[in-house]
């Protein structure tokens, strides 16, 4: 009987817990985005100059505002106090967006790549792999997921099925959760939730740039990929350039 009681217990006890989890449609979050600045660079003595005079890390604070099942994702500030960004690292990054309605599979962005372009087009298709790898972040215990972009980057995200919005920072999406941390090893770059809030959230902020022009993803890539071939025209297309040309236009496509 005693034996009995105590299961009884335990058993209501986790069924307190569960009806009192809950579950979060609407806020902000905070993410860090760092990045290798001198990694990916090209090889010889003109870029090894410009090595010396770029911080190893770039640091780079983005908020992801989100409700209504809808979101954007904006710059917000550096972190200067750990390394100063040079002017041609930073210029134009302020004016970039990605607002989602995930209601309508719909994403539009605005990108300043040397001008600002602004793209419309369907929520990209990722193929996702589950893990049981686990860890927390921003308060939020966080499952690994395994994924495939732009044909060959790989990326590893770390959702929570606690935040509804089935989201993630720049145009990743399709996780059972709200994606709180990302690492793309092939773009030396990672971001990583530090907080969110669920307070005095900005919901009129969620709107997409309105524009007379828009450009698929598939424009964005021929434009993106000409222009960067154009500007190595002149240099010897090494290992070292085209890795670099790869990076340029998978960071303007994610």
């Amino acid at each position: 009987m005693k034996h009995k009681i105590i299961l009884a217990i335990t058993l209501s006890l986790f069924i307190l817990k569960g009806n009192a989890q809950q579950f979060i449609n609407k806020g902000t979050i905070e993410f860090e985005v760092i990045s290798n600045a001198k990694k990916g660079l090209p090889s010889g003595s003109f870029w090894d100059q410009i090595k010396e005079t770029l911080p190893t890390f770039k640091t780079a604070y983005y908020n992801y505002t989100f409700a209504d099942n809808k979101s954007i994702y904006k710059f917000d500030h550096y972190d200067e106090k750990k390394a100063k960004v040079p002017e041609f690292l930073s210029r134009g990054e302020d004016e970039n967006e990605w607002y989602t309605d995930f209601n309508t599979g719909q994403i539009v962005s605005q990108k300043n790549l040397g001008s600002t372009l602004n793209i419309k087009d369907s929520l990209r298709k990722i193929q996702w792999k589950l893990t049981n790898e686990s860890r927390l972040i921003a308060g939020f215990n966080c499952r690994k997921a395994v994924g495939v972009i732009l044909d060959s980057v790989y990326v590893f995200a770390f959702y929570t099925d606690e935040i509804t919005i089935t989201g993630g920072p720049c145009t990743l999406n399709g996780l059972p959760g709200m994606i709180l941390g990302v690492t793309i090893p092939r773009l030396y770059t990672s971001l990583m939730a530090t907080k969110l809030s669920v307070t005095d959230v900005k919901e009129n902020i969620i709107k997409p740039v309105s524009v007379k022009k828009y450009y698929s993803n598939k424009e964005l890539n021929d434009i993106i990929t000409k222009r960067m071939k154009d500007d190595f025209a002149n240099q010897e297309m090494d290992e070292s350039v085209k890795n670099y040309i790869n990076q340029m236009v998978w960071n303007a496509m994610l």
